[in-house]
């Protein structure tokens, strides 16, 4: 549908809607861009406060996912008219608590009246236009890394049907609650503990310019999140003119998300992701039925997927894990060649 759409063209723009990306990117000055997204959805999870904190992480992500910093938000919010004021009022609290944790104000909002609850936000951050990470620029002979372990959209379908059991839930709350702001600000200035203002402020000292330095040549990185494993690295190939081979013993997985594919819980942007992208994927043959599902499971507030130079993703690896970031190399970028992605075991 948006292709259908009559293009706007502004130079200020460095990322539109037609790149598919996690974010628009608008440039203000000659060191300093926009960052812009919006995100909102149903509840996942039946307590309010924690789903006010995941539905902040989920729209927070988007930003980092570029290599930005949030810096205001506006809640988006439709809620029953008779419902009680009080899990509204607990949803508001849980998100910000987020961005309290993000260093994001939250400056205002919309309400709406609905029959069912929906929650979210539309996020601003800062970013200097040379340092924007987009899915567009992944290089032949990249790594590619993960963050977070795939599983919450069937565990939270799970929790809908009253069939998950608690430790399963709370490694997906865990999970679904957890920034994706350490990562990014490793990623961004090169260091443990130090953000992307610090470093440029450093950068600026030590040579005169305000540009950071890529310090571990990340070429590309999105976060995975609706679209699941296999749509947001389609996204990556495609964009960047590449293929792909992911290695599915190595991806990480949420304890219990193959046990709620075998009892049936899948959800429905679950299928609707594998009828969309799954043509562009090969199997080995070894690799199990219930892991080819799992591999578009639709995300909330899922990890950073990165292409990085291969000298330096041990380095990256180690640097994130040093942070207290899990990450796992699960796959290489390849020429281009069909199929797009192939998954090996």
């Amino acid at each position: 549908m948006l292709g259908k759409l009559a293009r706007q063209h502004d130079p200020n723009v460095l990322v539109g809607f037609d790149h598919a990306d996690d974010a628009g990117v608008y440039q203000i000055g000659p060191a300093t861009a926009l960052v812009q997204t919006a995100d909102f959805f149903t509840p996942v999870v039946d307590d309010p406060y924690i789903f006010g904190q995941i539905a902040a992480t989920n729209a927070l992500s988007d930003i980092y996912a570029m290599g930005g910093k949030p810096v205001t938000a506006l809640a988006l919010v439709c809620f029953p008219e008779k419902a009680d004021l009080e899990i509204l009022e607990r949803i508001l609290a849980g998100g910000l608590s987020k961005m309290q944790e993000a260093g994001c104000t939250i400056i205002g909002g919309h309400s709406i009246r609905d029959e069912e609850t929906k929650f979210g936000y539309s996020v601003t951050g800062l970013i200097h236009p040379n340092r924007v990470f987009t899915n567009a620029d992944a290089k032949e002979g990249d790594r590619l890394l993960l963050t977070k372990a795939l599983g919450t959209g069937v565990i939270s379908t799970a929790i809908k049907k009253g069939t998950a059991k608690q430790h399963w839930i709370d490694a997906a709350v865990r999970s679904m609650t957890t920034l994706n702001r350490t990562a990014a600000e490793v990623i961004s200035s090169g260091r443990v503990g130090v953000r992307p203002a610090q470093a440029e402020r450093r950068s600026s000292a030590d040579g005169g310019t305000t540009e950071p330095d890529n310090h571990f040549s990340v070429h590309a990185m999105t976060d995975v999140t609706g679209f699941g494993l296999i749509g947001h690295a389609r996204e990556i190939a495609l964009a960047s003119k590449v293929s792909m081979r992911l290695s599915a013993s190595r991806i990480p997985v949420l304890e219990g998300a193959l046990e709620c594919i075998q009892q049936k819980s899948i959800p429905g942007g679950l299928k609707a992701n594998r009828e969309f992208a799954e043509c562009l994927v090969r199997y080995d043959d070894e690799i199990s039925e219930d892991l080819k599902t799992l591999f578009f499971d639709p995300q909330t507030a899922g990890g950073l997927l990165i292409s990085v130079a291969p000298e330096h993703a041990k380095e990256l690896s180690q640097t994130l894990e040093l942070a207290g970031v899990p990450v796992s190399e699960i796959g290489e970028v390849l020429p281009p060649d069909k199929p797009v992605i192939s998954v090996t075991v």
